[in-house]
């Protein structure tokens, strides 16, 4: 963290008085802290504490600068932002696009990581607006959450809702700051490929693509330069990175096999479709008797393809990626001594899809594997750049 330009953001919650060893603990790892107060954030600490451990000023008002835009200043500066505490009225502002005062406006300019640390009541934690807002903030891949931790409440409840402790948040905070993958090229593909019927219908999957998505955000924010082959998803490619755009499984594999060899790792991270229709009608299929039947032929395994280009050359290093309904270990060390992988991520079908957060079995070619827990995706991807990048170096 040394001689990182971090913006600590405190907004109006109780929890104010534990943004003062976060400040504390950043400081101590070196970092260069700016502190930003909300209004609401003024009425439970005074902005001279944390003038006084920062040394310097705290920013607390949108326009008493002198003509100056701190908030493009600040944005363009900053490697991290932090948010601790992060009030439910704050997430609900920042997952509007609000930029109502400083901090909002500052979020909404940057292009660094934003860290949120959530702190409320149980029941305004658990509330569904609450959660969406959260959901909507973590699936743009820009901002995480250090989730609260359950224990007894300034309200006086018990549940979900504490602050993290400052410890956890500078531990999440370092993590997005890594750079273990400068210079290292990385190809992830990510999202389903839709196998056309005809010119309406395909044959399709469920993934959303979000685990891949969020495995390229975050090598990119560790150094690695990314090239990022999708399919059909509803998602914004990460800043930073290369996107190749497909539909079917024949195009990813065309992508992989032509771009795969430049890079020093291969992540597939895709749900490719296993089978294709033999046959796509050029006009659209009518409606006619009770059944029909449809032809698949098998689409080559994309990993396999690869395999065979690299040889015998180390690299890429291949990271395979299984979704599978039962024996996940057995499977998966199959996969990944079939594909060549240096590990793979087994993840089972009822967690695998559609929502932010993942539960995966890593496994080695050695057939030693990693239990991950429930946790988020960006976690996961996380995880994932850990171990690879201990490969790599």
């Amino acid at each position: 963290m040394k001689n990182r330009k971090i913006i600590l953001g405190v907004t109006g919650g109780i929890a104010a008085y534990k943004s003062v060893e976060i400040l504390r603990l950043l400081v101590k790892e070196g970092a260069d802290v700016q502190v930003v107060m909300t209004k609401a954030a003024q009425e439970f600490i005074a902005p001279l504490t944390f003038a006084a451990l920062s040394s310097r000023s705290v920013l607390c008002d949108m326009f008493d600068h002198e003509g100056r835009i701190p908030h493009i200043e600040l944005a363009r500066s900053a490697d991290l932002i932090i948010v601790a505490p992060a009030t439910a009225d704050f997430i609900a502002r920042s997952a509007g696009g609000r930029a109502s005062d400083l901090l909002g406006c500052i979020i909404l300019a940057t292009q660094a990581p934003v860290l949120y640390a959530p702190a409320m009541n149980d029941r305004m934690w658990e509330n569904p607006l609450t959660q969406w807002n959260v959901e909507t903030l973590g699936s743009t891949g820009a901002f995480h959450m250090v989730q609260p931790s359950t224990g007894d409440l300034a309200c006086g409840s018990h549940g979900p809702g504490r602050m993290a402790d400052p410890e956890l948040i500078i531990k999440h905070a370092i993590k997005l700051l890594k750079k273990d993958l400068s210079g290292k090229r990385i190809m992830v593909t990510a999202g389903p490929t839709n196998e056309a019927l005809d010119p309406v219908r395909f044959i399709g999957n469920r993934s959303s693509g979000r685990m891949g998505y969020a495995v390229a955000d975050a090598a990119y924010r560790r150094g690695a330069s990314v090239t990022l082959v999708s399919g059909p998803v509803g998602l914004s490619a990460p800043d930073g990175v290369d996107i190749i755009n497909v539909t079917s499984a024949l195009d990813m594999r065309k992508a992989v096999l032509e771009q795969g060899m430049k890079h020093d790792a291969v992540i597939m991270a895709a749900a490719v479709a296993d089978y294709r229709p033999e046959k796509i009608h050029k006009s659209k299929m009518k409606k006619s008797g009770e059944k029909i039947s449809i032809e698949l032929v098998k689409n080559p395994d994309i990993l396999i393809d690869l395999k065979k280009k690299r040889g015998r050359k180390k690299k890429p290093v291949f990271v395979g990626f299984a979704v599978e309904t039962e024996k996940l270990k057995k499977s998966g060390l199959e996969k990944a001594k079939n594909k060549g992988c240096a590990f793979l991520v087994a993840n089972h079908a009822s967690v695998a899809f559609g929502g932010d957060r993942n539960e995966a079995l890593i496994i080695g070619s050695d057939g030693k594997s990693t239990k991950t827990g429930n946790i988020s995706k960006q976690d996961l991807a996380d995880l994932i750049l850990d171990r690879l990048g201990g490969i790599l170096s």
